[in-house]
């Protein structure tokens, strides 16, 4: 039987995803927490604890943790870092523990965190995650992670172009709408993504706070092989 790709553009709408079978979920914020821990990772960070609220994360600090943590884009005072790949260098986090903190991100990780495995899927990683979502086979649901529950246009680009991607593959299939819609979208904006992307709201948001350099980094494909998988709380590298 072939295994089946579900899209989901907001954790608002993750209840009333269809697939009930074994799945794994991929979760998209390309701008910018599932980027930015592919490159924790590709920088050589030993584990990242998500915790999904701001108590969770001072208090993991005041326990001696490095902590990333942001609200609306912004780095918190009491953090080590803010929400930027940029942050995430070799010296600064290899071969230690991260506890990381988004306003929107690691939320949605809280919200799927009853999957069997939740993959961090970014333009940096797509081709290593998709091909090991194939040698996984099992059904796929994506789930975007959106500004605030709402639609947001950069996460659905990537589940198109993560789609197009496994689909490829024999065994793979889609019937859901959500997938289809962002197939098309990715269709729309692929030949000039950057002009496309001056329709997304959280692009804007960063470049009013002088955040927005790494936006040509967050959508260069395939810079890293890593596949950054949560399981039991933390999430480590299955690349």
């Amino acid at each position: 039987m072939n295994k089946t790709i579900e899209v989901c553009f907001t954790p608002k709408l993750f209840a009333d995803i269809t697939t009930s079978d074994d799945y794994i979920v991929v979760l998209a914020d390309i701008l910018r927490a599932t980027t930015s821990i592919c490159a924790a990772f590709q920088n050589g960070v030993k584990e990242i604890i998500p915790v999904a609220n701001l108590d969770e994360a001072r208090a993991m600090k005041e326990k001696g943790y490095l902590v990333a943590s942001e609200q609306d884009g912004k780095k918190l005072e009491w953090a080590d870092f803010g929400n930027s790949a940029f942050n995430f260098n070799a010296e600064a986090i290899g071969g230690k523990t991260l506890v990381y903190c988004t306003t929107n991100g690691t939320r949605a990780i809280e919200v799927a965190k009853n999957a069997s495995q939740i993959a961090m899927g970014a333009f940096v990683n797509i081709s290593a995650l998709a091909g090991w979502l194939v040698r996984e086979n099992k059904n796929v649901v994506i789930l975007c992670s959106g500004w605030k529950n709402k639609f947001c246009i950069e996460d659905s680009l990537f589940a198109g172009a993560l789609c197009e991607k496994i689909l490829v593959h024999k065994g793979f299939e889609t019937f859901c709408d959500s997938a289809h819609a962002s197939i098309d979208l990715w269709d729309i904006a692929r030949g000039d993504l950057f002009a496309y992307l001056e329709k997304a709201a959280h692009r804007h948001r960063l470049k009013k706070l002088g955040l927005d350099d790494v936006i040509p980094y967050s959508f260069r494909p395939d810079t890293t092989h890593v596949v950054p998988v949560f399981e039991q709380g933390v999430i480590r590298n299955r690349g």
